[in-house]
Parts: C-alpha cells; structure tokens; sequence
C-alpha cells in the first residue's frame, strides 16, 4: 500500500463546535486536505475569530451558528446546507465542573443536554443530508479518557462522554449497512487556548501523569479524525481510539 496521503476534494464534512479548540484545528486540516467543511458553532465571537483566521479556504468553508442542545436549530441549520455530505465530526461540548456534592441539577443537564443529547440532535438532523451513493460515509464522535476512568468533580462530564462511546457502539451496528463508519476518539490532556491559560506548574503536573511525559496538540486529535474519515479506514468501525500519551494503556 501506498503511503497515505489525505485527499478529500469532492468531500463535504460537518464539525460541529468547529470555530475553536480541537474542533477549529479538526476542520482546518480537513480544509487543507481539499475538504468543503461546513462548521458549526454556538458561539457568534467563535465563529467572527474563526471566518477571519480561515480566510485562505473562503471558498471552502460555511459557517453557522447553531447551538446543538436544540434539535430545531440543528434541523435549521442542516437545511442551510448547499450539497450532499459526506462525513460528521461531533465535537461540541462544555464542562461545567463540580464535586458531586456541591453539583446543581442545572450543572449535570446542561452537560448531558449538549455534550451527549446534542450528539444524538446533529446526527438525528443530519442522518438525510449525507450522500446516498456513497459507501464511505463517516461519523466521529468526540469523546473523552475521563469516559474511560472516571474524573473527581466531572460526574457531568464524564457521564456525557461516556453516553457519546455507548452511542457511537450503537450507530456503528445500525448504520454500517447503510454505509457509514462510525467511531470515537478520546482525547486525553491536549494544549488549548484554555490550558495556555493554566499556571506553568500545573501544565507540568498534568504533564507528569501521561507516560510520554507531554500534553497533545489539537494537531493529534486532528489527524487522527483525519485518518478515520480516509478510504484506508474503512474497516474500522464502532472503535474508541484513545489518542492520551498512553494515560489509559
């Protein structure tokens, strides 16, 4: 087999909570590979920051405000789009951290309202709008390590996130026959605009817990979506890929 080289021209993906983060460097490497990607955020100031940094793709890229706990929004939004698509990365998401003594009902169900029932709402929504030739459709859903061992004060978080792996086991048993792939990928402690802001001993500590001894880059998780939605992975199907420096090996 050749070495892979990613070509996604002719493909059209939707990244949702696309405009930062993991989800920003997920939708500029599809971009940079020739992808059409449609992001989706809910956040407006997200959104203005990301159309100004990816100005280079103009011609490539739709951005829409949408927030993904409301299913008529993702309905709303999923019939702006102009063309088939061919794959989903869900990748919106929020904490709200506490011990669970001091969580509010409010904290735990604003999670699980956009982290996991958002899921269900973007894929729900957008189930009728990928391309029915195709035998190669994608779908990947962002989850987490904490889903895989649990984390003190993110019993919001992790509960979501762990719904996100039973979801994705359950599409990929539904929806292979119609084509589709669908996978996880599990991001362990990875360098954002949020962890910049983090005190330098703490980066360190959090860095001292993963085994090869540094935090991911949003590059990491990019690539590995990147691989996923490719033809030679065509086989991998229902896979939770932990991609953490070896924190839960």
């Amino acid at each position: 087999m050749a070495n892979i080289k990613y070509d996604f021209v002719g493909k059209h993906f939707v990244v949702t909570g696309g405009a930062q983060g993991i989800g920003f460097q997920i939708a500029k490497n599809l971009m940079q590979s020739g992808a059409k990607v449609s992001v989706w955020d809910y956040s407006a100031k997200a959104l203005e920051n990301a159309r100004s940094e990816l100005s280079d793709f103009a011609a490539s890229v739709q951005f829409t405000q949408v927030n993904v706990a409301d299913y008529s929004a993702c309905t709303a939004a999923a019939s702006q789009l102009t063309g088939a698509i061919h794959g989903l990365i869900n990748n919106a998401g929020i904490t709200r951290d506490k011990s669970f003594a001091k969580m509010e009902e409010v904290d735990f169900d604003t999670v699980i309202e956009t982290n996991l029932n958002g899921v269900f709402n973007v894929t729900k929504a957008l189930l009728g709008y990928f391309d029915s030739a195709s035998q190669n459709k994608r779908l990947i859903n962002i989850a987490s390590v904490v889903a895989l061992y649990g984390n003190f004060g993110q019993a919001n978080y992790v509960a979501s996130k762990a719904g996100v792996i039973g979801l994705t086991k359950t599409l990929a048993r539904e929806l292979a026959r119609k084509g589709f792939t669908v996978n996880a990928v599990a991001p362990g402690f990875i360098q954002t605009q949020m962890t910049a802001a983090m005190p330098p001993e703490v980066l360190a500590q959090m860095a001292a817990k993963v085994p090869v001894g540094v935090l991911g880059s949003t590059d990491d998780i990019a690539n590995t979506c990147l691989f996923l939605c490719s033809d030679e992975a065509r086989y991998i199907n229902g896979a939770v890929l932990s991609v953490d420096g070896g924190l839960v090996c």
